[in-house]
């Protein structure tokens, strides 16, 4: 009897582990384009095209933004973060140089923009359950002062 409840306690802890490993990847991974004719920006139109790439990586997820404004000028801004909620590098960006991100749930995650260690923006990026869409809502203030409001959909690309 007692080897019967060892061979089973083997087996329900290696099926643990094979579900452990083979988990779904973060529902973000992937390309994903700005939709400007869905997109509402406050003061606006900041962006004619956007482009946001996520990856895994071993040190958290990579995100690399690469953005065209209307005035023509092509910027990348890049971050590898993790959902502990603590301040991760943004390089690229001139409204803020860091970024701390929680998860909500599968689907949302909520950030704060940090300039200098001082709070200076909010997000709320949510994927749709069918994984083919994202909306991101930013509110925050400028470099320059200026305050934003603005709610970006992506399409996965």
């Amino acid at each position: 009897m007692h080897s019967v409840f060892k061979i089973v306690l083997a087996s329900t802890v290696l099926i643990l582990g094979m579900a452990a490993a083979t988990a779904a990847p973060d529902s973000l991974v992937g390309t994903w384009k700005l939709n400007v004719a869905r997109s509402t920006f406050s003061p606006g139109p900041a962006f004619v095209s956007q482009t946001r790439n996520y990856a895994e990586t071993p040190q958290g997820l990579l995100l690399t933004i690469t953005t065209t404004t209307v005035g023509g000028k092509t910027s990348t801004a890049s971050m590898t973060f993790k959902y502990d909620g603590k301040p991760h590098v943004m390089a690229g960006n001139a409204d803020f140089d860091s970024v701390s991100v929680t998860r909500v749930d599968a689907f949302t995650t909520s950030s704060t923009q940090l300039k200098a260690g001082k709070s200076v923006g909010t997000g709320l990026r949510t994927v749709a359950k069918d994984g083919k869409t994202m909306t991101y809502e930013q509110k925050g203030t400028h470099v320059d002062g200026v305050k934003y409001h603005d709610v970006l959909f992506y399409d996965r690309q």
